[in-house]
């Protein structure tokens, strides 16, 4: 289609469209937006999870969601149960999402590579009592079971693509479509959808306490807030994370057809965008580090979203791929906080993440919370309705990051004196291994419970292609020797406790570490102390030294 193109259609400006998202009623609930889509758009293809050739049109997917809430209802099911949903991306995930959201029922999505403790505590945490599991998943749901570390009975489980004994078959569940599904209790704005685990710096993940409203107003605002008509969506990221979750309440509002991968792919993105001719998506900026091809500016993008693109190559992106990529800004706790209008090619590189958002209001403040002027540094607060009601079990938490109704992000940011607001750092420590926010905090107490380790510190090392990869900083106990055979039993502990996207990657011995004065370790000198982290580093991927 090509990024000038799109540039030269007419649409009203960001602040009038804007207006116009915010006039409008959002539906009541998502079972209303599933019944406006579907009277809309009928015969259309809502999705196509391409790679197995599984499709299914608007008008299918309402009678399969009326028949999955009716028979949920049935196992016992009603407004405000906690189900969580550990499945990949598979049609059978937005479904039971949509079903239970029919219901006034509470989606908790589980991420599938976690290993028994990960789920362990979600599921309790979550004070889950329905569990949907994928049949490749269902071992990891029985240990638990057998452990004890769960309370959720067979007869609460179901299970997709496999079987255990005492468990509900999800094909029995989907046998019976209905046009029709009256909700047992009524479902508003201010009913709980999900609660969605989020990583975060005290270590295990909290819940997210996500409401109808934030979803119905997360969907609207993406695929209304450049004013462009999006028919074809791409989802390449997993299904029990945020984005496609948006995405899908995008497409319907758009009435296009959500393209879904199994798993996302660097190599074959750009092949995926071109061979379904995809209008949006969240570009991996890490694009740029695969090999040119003759069709790489052969798409019909309109807008790419890209996240935390470096400045210098941003322009070089957009004039590889001839398409227009632009920033936007959002938080599992707030969705989406900001964005650059797809019209603002001249901040191509500023590194802004544009302006507030549709229902959104940004601040920058200092530490005692006064707003500070343009160009100044401080933490970026943000408020407006159906952002998260608190983490869920965890109100210290709750009380933590809320000051008089404004959200705080922990993210440094600075605004400029026309409104656009640019991130500086993050605050939190965390580490963003491609499409994964990983808890330093989490990986070093796995590490630090292993019998040989005295102290362990975690930090992100910069990788060309996933962004960041674990480095883990390891020192022994007094009694322990720094061999090969030390290293391979920490690595393997690790896999045991953690989700492989977690395992660090490089590993390095340490006999003592760079201490703050309170004598914590000092994580920023760490990193600061060889311009490639990975050198002198065990790599576990390579298996060798570096």
């Amino acid at each position: 289609m090509g990024r000038l193109k799109v540039l030269s259609d007419q649409v009203p400006d960001a602040a009038e469209r804007r207006r116009r998202i915010e006039v409008e009623p959002l539906p009541a609930n998502i079972g209303a937006l599933i019944d406006e889509a579907a009277a809309a758009a009928g015969d259309r293809l809502l999705w196509n999870f391409f790679e197995t050739g599984q499709n299914i049109t608007y008008a299918q997917m309402r009678r399969m969601v009326n028949g999955l809430a009716s028979r949920f209802v049935g196992l016992g099911i009603v407004k405000g149960t906690h189900v969580a949903v550990m499945l990949p991306n598979v049609p059978e995930m937005p479904l039971a999402w949509l079903a239970l959201g029919r219901i006034g029922a509470v989606m908790v999505p589980v991420n599938v590579n976690y290993r028994e403790r990960e789920l362990a505590h979600v599921v309790n945490d979550a004070d889950v009592s329905f569990i949907i599991a994928h049949g490749d998943c269902i071992e990891i749901v029985e240990s638990c079971r057998r452990d004890g570390l769960i309370r959720v009975a067979p007869a609460h489980t179901v299970v997709v693509d496999g079987e255990a004994a005492g468990a509900v078959a999800w094909s029995e569940l989907a046998s019976q479509p209905r046009e029709t599904f009256d909700a047992p209790a009524p479902v508003g704005h201010g009913d709980l959808l999900n609660i969605q685990y989020t990583s975060g710096t005290t270590g295990f993940p909290k819940g997210c306490m996500l409401t109808q409203r934030y979803w119905i107003s997360s969907g609207k605002v993406n695929a209304f807030r450049d004013g462009r008509r999006y028919e074809r969506i791409l989802a390449s990221t997993p299904f029990f994370y945020m984005d496609p979750q948006w995405l899908l309440l995008m497409t319907l509002y758009q009435r296009g057809t959500l393209f879904v991968a199994a798993r996302q792919s660097t190599s074959r993105f750009m092949e995926w965008v071109r061979t379904h001719r995809i209008n949006f998506c969240l570009l991996p900026w890490v694009l740029h580090s695969q090999p040119r091809h003759a069709d790489d500016a052969r798409n019909e993008i309109v807008r790419a979203n890209v996240y935390g693109v470096p400045r210098d190559l941003h322009a070089d992106l957009e004039q590889r791929y001839d398409l227009n990529a632009r920033e936007a800004f959002g938080m599992t706790e707030v969705g989406p906080a900001m964005f650059m209008p797809i019209e603002r090619s001249d901040m191509v590189g500023s590194g802004s993440c544009g302006i507030p958002c549709p229902f959104r209001e940004c601040k920058v403040v200092d530490e005692q919370g006064r707003t500070l002027p343009a160009g100044e540094v401080g933490e970026l607060l943000i408020r407006g309705p159906g952002i998260m009601l608190g983490y869920y079990n965890n109100p210290q938490a709750t009380a933590s990051v809320f000051s008089d109704g404004w959200f705080r992000t922990g993210d440094l940011f600075r605004v400029d004196e026309n409104g656009f607001h640019s991130i500086v750092g993050r605050k939190k420590d965390m580490i963003r291994r491609s499409a994964e926010n990983i808890a330093a905090r989490e990986v070093e107490s796995v590490l630090n419970a292993m019998p040989v380790i005295a102290e362990a510190a975690v930090i992100g090392v910069p990788d060309p292609l996933r962004g960041e990869e674990v480095k883990a900083y390891i020192k022994l106990r007094e009694e322990a020797v720094a061999s090969a055979e030390t290293l391979a039993a920490i690595i393997e502990a690790a896999k045991r406790q953690l989700a492989p996207f977690k395992v660090p990657r490089f590993y390095a011995f340490r006999d003592e570490f760079p201490r703050t004065v309170s004598l914590k370790i000092a994580k920023q000198l760490l990193a600061k102390e060889a311009d490639d982290l990975r050198a002198g580093s065990f790599d576990r991927v390579e298996n060798r030294w570096l």
